[in-house]
C-alpha cells in the first residue's frame, strides 16, 4: 500500500447520491464516526472525531479533509498502479464524506445552534469541493485507465472503477467549462431549495383553532394549546371570554386529529389546513422542479426522472411507469371495494343520512372499523411494547439470526450530542467486533422530525489484517415522556423501529473491500429491501413473543391479539398500497417533464388522484408542499414499492418457514447483507432466493409481484 494511502478516520454514507454532487458520498442518509472506538474515559469530540470538540472544529475538519484529498489527487496524478488508484480514490471519498456526513447528522439532531450553524457551513464548503473532485480530469483519466485494466484488479476494484467512471460522467466531466460552472451553480441552488423547503415546514406547520373545547377528544389535549377569544354580548358593551384550543397541523398531529376526532367539521378544518401548509413551498417546489430539469438537460438527459432512474435497476422512467401502472391495475378493484366498505360504514353511522365519503373521513372510519372487527385498543397493544423491551427484542433477533450480540458501551466525554443517546457495540464470538450503533430515539424540539438511518462510517479493508468497522446511527422521534423507562410504542412505531434497524444491519454486517460499496450504498431501488424485510419480523408472533411483554405484569403478548393486529393491518392494505403507488406516480410525473405555468404541481396531483383512486381531491389543498421525499427521493419514490415486492418474495421463499433460524440468518448475511453494493443487484437477489424475484422489461428490471399479491389476496387479479 502506498504511503499516501493511509488509514483515515473518515466514514461514508449510504443510500442516495448527494443532491449537490455526484462524488459518491451519500446514497442514503448518513453520518460518521471514528476509525476506532475512543478509549474508555478519554475525552473526544462529536461522534469520536477529535476535531469536533467544539463547533469551530468543523472548520479544521474541512481543511484537513481537503488537504488530505489534495495529497491523494497529487499521488494519483503520478500514475500509480490501477489498484493504487482505486484505493486512493476510495480514501478520498472516505475522507471528504466523513466531513459531509457528520455535518449532516449534526444539522439534523444537535441541540446547540452553534454546532448546527458550523455544520451547515462545513456542508456548504464540502459541496464546493465536491464540484472540484467531480470535474477533475486527472482523476477521471486515472479511473478510466483502471477500468480498462480489468486483469490487474480484483472483481470489486473493477466494479468500483466502473461506477466511479459513470459518476464522473453523470457529474458532467465531458462538458465545457462554462457548462460545468452552470452545473455547479444548479447543484448549489438545488441544495438551497431543499433546505428552504424543509425550513418552511418547520416554520409554518399550520394550525386550527377549536371552539368550544368540547369539540376535541380528551386524548388529544396533549397536542393542544389553550387559547381564548372575546365574544361581545348582543346588545351590550360587555364581552365574554371563550375558551378554546389551538391544534398544530404538522403531519404527526394531523394524523392523530383525523383518527380520533368525531366532529366532521374539525376533521375537515384540520385536513384542509394540514394539506395546504406551508403555502410558500408551492413556489419552492416549482423552482426545484425547474432547476432539476435544467440540470438534467445540461447533462444530456431529457428529464430529471431519466437522470435519476438510469443508474438503477429500472434503468428508465418508462420501465418505472409500466411497473406502477401494472401494480395499480392489480390493486384497483380491491381498493375500490375497500372504498365502498368505508362509505357504507359511514352511511350507517350517519343514520342512513346521505353524506358522501370525504378524504378527512378515511382515518377516522377505518380506525373505527378495525376496532369493531377486531376489538383492538391501541393503548392496550402499546402496553406490550415498552421501548426498552423492543430494543432487547432487536438484540435477541440478531443473536438468533447471526449469532452476534449487541452490548451497551459507555460514550466517551464529548462523543454524544445529547444525553438520550446510547451506543451499542455489535460483537461476534468468532469474528470479534463488527461495528457500532448510536441510538437517538426520543423526540425533542429542533430535532429531525422523522425516523432515519445514518451510516456514520462505511466499512472498508484497510490492510490484509485490519478492517475499518462501520458505525451507524438510528434517529427516531418516539414520545418524549419525562420517564424514559415508561415510553411505550404503538405497533406502527415498532414497525418503524424494525425498518430502520434493517438499514442499520445492512451497514453493520457489510464486509466490502471499499467503503464506496459499504452497507446501504447500493442502487436506490434495492436500498430499501432489508428494511422492508425486517418489518415482517415486527409482526410475526414467533418473533414478538420473544420480547413483547406487558410492562406491568410481564405477560407475553397473546397470540390471539397478534392475529387481530395482523388482520386489522390487512383490512385496508389495498388502499394503503394504492396510496403509495399514487405517491410514486406523482413523483415520476413531477420530475418526468418540465411543467408549464398552466399546469402546476397542484393540477398534476389532482389529476393523478382522480385517475388512480376513487378518493376526491380537495380543491385548494397541496399535500405535495410538505412531501419531503420529493427532495431526498426525487423521481425515486417508486423504489419503496420495488423493495416491498422484493421483501415479500424473500420473506415467502426464505424466511417465513423459520424466520429465527441460524440457517435463515446465514443466508441473509452471506448472500446479501455482507456484500453491500459490491455485487450486481440482480445477482444479489437471485443468489439469495433463486428465480422468481425479478422480471426483465424494456431493458430494465422490475420486481416479480406474485408474492406480494399472494400476501394481500390479490392473485386473482394477476
Amino acid at each position: 500500500m502506498s504511503s499516501l494511502v493511509r488509514k483515515t478516520t473518515g466514514k461514508l454514507t449510504s443510500g442516495l447520491v448527494l443532491k449537490s454532487s455526484y462524488w459518491n458520498c451519500s446514497r442514503f442518509r448518513s453520518i460518521h464516526a471514528p476509525a476506532s472506538a475512543p478509549q474508555k474515559g478519554a475525552a473526544t469530540g462529536l461522534y469520536g472525531f477529535d476535531h469536533l470538540k467544539s463547533p469551530q472544529g468543523f472548520r479544521r475538519f474541512v481543511d484537513e479533509a481537503i488537504e488530505r484529498s489534495g495529497e491523494l489527487v497529487t499521488f494519483i496524478s503520478s500514475m500509480p498502479s490501477s489498484a493504487e488508484v482505486i484505493q486512493a480514490m476510495d480514501e478520498i471519498s472516505n475522507s471528504v464524506c466523513s466531513v459531509f456526513d457528520s455535518a449532516e447528522l449534526c444539522r439534523q439532531t444537535h441541540p446547540d445552534r452553534e454546532f448546527v450553524e458550523e455544520a451547515n457551513n462545513a456542508a456548504m464548503r464540502m459541496n464546493e469541493y465536491f464540484h472540484f473532485l467531480n470535474t477533475n480530469h486527472t482523476l477521471y483519466s486515472a479511473v478510466k485507465k483502471a477500468e480498462h485494466e480489468t486483469h490487474l484488479l480484483t472483481r470489486e476494484a473493477h466494479m468500483a472503477a466502473h461506477y466511479l467512471r459513470v459518476d464522473f460522467e453523470r457529474a458532467g466531466i465531458h462538458l465545457s467549462a462554462d457548462k460545468l460552472d452552470r452545473v455547479n451553480q444548479l447543484n448549489i441552488e438545488i441544495s438551497q431549495l431543499c433546505q428552504e423547503f424543509k425550513e418552511n415546514i418547520v416554520i409554518d406547520p399550520g394550525y386550527v383553532d377549536i371552539f368550544p373545547p368540547l369539540r376535541m377528544p380528551n386524548n388529544l389535549y396533549h397536542l393542544a394549546k389553550p387559547i381564548y377569544r372575546s365574544n361581545e354580548l348582543l346588545g351590550s358593551r360587555s364581552s365574554k371570554e371563550e375558551n378554546g384550543f389551538r391544534l398544530m397541523t404538522d403531519s404527526d398531529s394531523l394524523s392523530s386529529i383525523l383518527q380520533f376526532t368525531s366532529d366532521d367539521e374539525v376533521r375537515k378544518m384540520a385536513y384542509v389546513k394540514g394539506n395546504s401548509s406551508p403555502r410558500a413551498n408551492l413556489g419552492v417546489l416549482d423552482k426545484l422542479i425547474a432547476t432539476r430539469h435544467s440540470l438534467a438537460q445540461i447533462l444530456g438527459y431529457r428529464s430529471f426522472a431519466e437522470f435519476a432512474v438510469t443508474p438503477n435497476l429500472a434503468s428508465s422512467p418508462a420501465v418505472v411507469m409500466s411497473f406502477l401502472q401494472e401494480l395499480s391495475k392489480v390493486v384497483r378493484s380491491r381498493a375500490d371495494e375497500e372504498f365502498n366498505q368505508i362509505r357504507e360504514f359511514k352511511l350507517k353511522k350517519c343514520m342512513n343520512k346521505f353524506e358522501d365519503l370525504e378524504p378527512w373521513d378515511e382515518a377516522y372510519y377505518t380506525s373505527m372499523m378495525k376496532s369493531t372487527a377486531y376489538n383492538l385498543d391501541s393503548s392496550a397493544i402499546a402496553s406490550y411494547f415498552p421501548l426498552s423491551q423492543c430494543i432487547e427484542g432487536l438484540k435477541t433477533l440478531v443473536k438468533s439470526l447471526f449469532g452476534a450480540s449487541f452490548y451497551n458501551i459507555p460514550l466517551a466525554p464529548g462523543e454524544s450530542w445529547h444525553p438520550d443517546v446510547l451506543k451499542l457495540s455489535l460483537q461476534h464470538p468468532e469474528e470479534g467486533e463488527l461495528g457500532f450503533l448510536y441510538l437517538d430515539l426520543y423526540s425533542r424540539k429542533g430535532k429531525y422530525p422523522g425516523c432515519a438511518h445514518f451510516a456514520i462510517k462505511g466499512g472498508r479493508k484497510v490492510s490484509e489484517t485490519e478492517y475499518q468497522l462501520p458505525v451507524v446511527a438510528l434517529v427516531c422521534n418516539f414520545s418524549s415522556s419525562n420517564d424514559r423507562s415508561n415510553v411505550r410504542l404503538n405497533h406502527s412505531e415498532v414497525e418503524t423501529l424494525f425498518h430502520e434497524f434493517g438499514h442499520a444491519l445492512h451497514s453493520l454486517l457489510s464486509r466490502t473491500e471499499y467503503q464506496h460499496f459499504s452497507g446501504t450504498r447500493v442502487v436506490l431501488d434495492l436500498a430499501e429491501t432489508p428494511s422492508n424485510l425486517f418489518e415482517y419480523y415486527a409482526s410475526d408472533y414467533r418473533v414478538l413473543k420473544t420480547f413483547a411483554k406487558h410492562y406491568s405484569t410481564g405477560e407475553i403478548i397473546p397470540e390471539k391479539l397478534v392475529k387481530s393486529m395482523q388482520g386489522a393491518k390487512m383490512m385496508f392494505a389495498a388502499t394503503e398500497l394504492q396510496r403509495q403507488i399514487l405517491y410514486a406516480l406523482i413523483d415520476q410525473t413531477l420530475f418526468g417533464e418540465k411543467l408549464t405555468s398552466e399546469r402546476g404541481t397542484a393540477s398534476v396531483v389532482a389529476d393523478l388522484k382522480r385517475q388512480y383512486t376513487s378518493w376526491k381531491h380537495v380543491d385548494g389543498t397541496h399535500w405535495q408542499s410538505q412531501f419531503c421525499h420529493l427532495l431526498t427521493y426525487g423521481a425515486g419514490y417508486y423504489t419503496y414499492l420495488y423493495a416491498k415486492c422484493f421483501a415479500a418474495t424473500i420473506w415467502e421463499k426464505l424466511c417465513k418457514e423459520d424466520p429465527l433460524s441460524r440457517e435463515t440468518g446465514n443466508a441473509l448475511r452471506t448472500k446479501f447483507l455482507e456484500h453491500g453494493g459490491s455485487k450486481e443487484p440482480v445477482d444479489l437477489l437471485t443468489d439469495l432466493v433463486g428465480d422468481g424475484i425479478i422480471r426483465y422489461r424494456e431493458g430494465g428490471v422490475i420486481p416479480d409481484i406474485t408474492s406480494l399479491c399472494k400476501e394481500m389476496g390479490l392473485t386473482k387479479n394477476l
